[in-house]
């Protein structure tokens, strides 16, 4: 553990340096965003041509050459289409098969047979935060997706008072709790001990995990009212009355198996030093998020497809139907992916950085400001995360291990703040629940920012007894 923390302690990430004065910077940040909202909500231009726009707009505005603008733009669509357009597909492919299979039915009615509709929104909390503990949020979203369409039909609720639970459960744990990357590389580059930071991080995420799940998402759910879309519908198939479903465990272990891997790869590059383990080595190939959810298909085709009674041919077209609907999603992010690459190469949340830190403010305050800000420009939680902890390296020399971890914390309740139309997930939220921008931004962003906001307050509270 001690080799693997102190390899990312030393991995520090260089700051891009502005390529135009601040006020320049900020002009186009704003000028950027402005082109997205007005060319989506007014001239009703489809987004993915829009976050082109509003790429070009940003770089040009800085000043940056074309070819430059594109350069960028191109590098994060390519990676964002190569990491999370992968795994939206594969998610899509095992989400779609969970439906025809029966098996989401078998979740849904296990869920609201054990719980009356006023806890549903705390079940679904729960279940998102259970998933979400090791899992990347898009990944956790796509599979929950289908469960959360379901919930929200058969018990009558808004789909908004059901899935934002879910999402804040995601979401937290990617913020505060390691082994996500931005909480683990915090923890390095700021040698924090890992085991308090994840204590701690457990505990900052309960609390505020209630209050922006289950409580703000009965308000929200009465700000913006939507019936849940028939993506994840079963086909002809599933909508057989008789039809055979696989059991409640089996679909709870097809459901978690990719979640386990990814738990194995992440302890076991914590707990095992050495890279050329045997043990270590294949767990960390089994946990590739890819490979995860490869073989979580793989394996969905025999548990829950045949398991389930489906034929050769209806598992093979319940795989393939999950592709169509996500097409456009996935370019959606991609898009968004470029964007914020735009935004990073202009070298405006360094600049942002660069003011926050220089302000006489208590340390804890000043992680969350660096990373609000840093969140604000990139659109990333993770580049917000290690930005934000990589400034804070000086200030936490002499401070307690409890109070390191406290920093990390404050940096990641930072990372997650209000999540708008730089960001990829974003998009992926306003894809799936089939939102407007402006309601995205009532329940999603808001949402984002009662959990980074409550977030910390816990960890200022926690900071009064550690």
């Amino acid at each position: 553990m001690t080799s693997t923390l102190s390899v990312l302690a030393q991995d520090k990430p260089e700051l891009v340096e502005p390529v135009a004065s601040g006020g320049q910077l900020i002009l186009a940040f704003l000028a950027g965003i402005a082109v997205i909202v007005v060319l989506i909500t007014v001239v009703k231009l489809h987004p993915f041509l829009s976050l082109i726009f509003g790429g070009l707009t940003v770089g040009l505005v800085a000043g940056e050459g074309l070819d430059t603008v594109l350069a960028s733009f191109s590098d994060g669509f390519g990676s964002t289409a190569a990491g999370v357009g992968i795994l939206i597909a594969l998610g899509a492919m095992f989400a779609k098969l969970l439906a025809d299979s029966g098996g989401a039915d078998e979740i849904v009615d296990t869920i609201i047979g054990a719980a009356s509709p006023r806890m549903l929104p705390w079940a679904m909390a729960l279940v998102g935060a259970i998933i979400g503990l090791p899992m990347f949020f898009e990944i956790g979203l796509v599979l929950l997706m289908p469960v959360i369409y379901l919930v929200a039909r058969r018990s009558g609720l808004s789909l908004i008072t059901v899935g934002v639970p879910a999402l804040a459960g995601l979401s937290a744990m990617h913020g505060f709790v390691p082994p996500h990357p931005g909480p683990l590389t915090a923890v390095g580059l700021l040698n924090a001990d890992l085991g308090i930071t994840l204590g701690l991080g457990i505990l900052v995420a309960i609390p505020t995990i209630v209050v922006a799940g289950p409580l703000f998402g009965k308000l929200a759910g009465r700000w913006v009212m939507i019936e849940a879309p028939d993506t994840f519908d079963a086909d002809e198939f599933g909508d057989d009355p008789d039809r055979r479903r696989p059991s409640f465990g089996i679909t709870l272990f097809s459901v978690l198996l990719p979640v386990v891997l990814m738990m194995g790869k992440a302890l076991a590059e914590i707990f095992i030093a050495d890279e050329s383990d045997l043990v270590r080595q294949t767990l960390s190939s089994l946990g590739t998020p890819t490979i995860a959810l490869l073989l979580a298909v793989i394996v969905g085709m025999f548990t829950l497809g045949r398991g389930g009674g489906m034929t050769r041919e209806q598992v093979t077209k319940a795989v393939e139907a999950g592709l169509p609907g996500v097409a456009g999603i996935i370019l959606i992010v991609s898009a968004g992916g470029g964007f914020k690459q735009v935004l990073v190469d202009s070298g405006i949340g360094t600049l942002l950085a660069r003011w926050a830190e220089s302000a006489n403010i208590s340390v804890l305050v000043l992680a969350w400001v660096l990373a609000v800000l840093i969140r604000l420009a990139t659109g990333s939680a993770t580049v917000a995360t290690i930005t934000a902890s990589s400034l804070m390296l000086g200030l936490t020399e002499g401070m307690s291990t409890g109070q390191v971890s406290l920093v990390v914390l404050a940096v990641g309740a930072g990372s997650l703040f209000f999540s708008h139309v730089n960001d990829a997930g974003f998009w992926l939220v306003k894809e799936y629940f089939r939102m407007s921008v402006g309601q995205t931004i009532k329940t999603w962003s808001i949402m984002e920012t009662v959990l980074s906001v409550s977030g910390l307050l816990v960890v200022l509270a926690l900071d009064l007894f550690i």
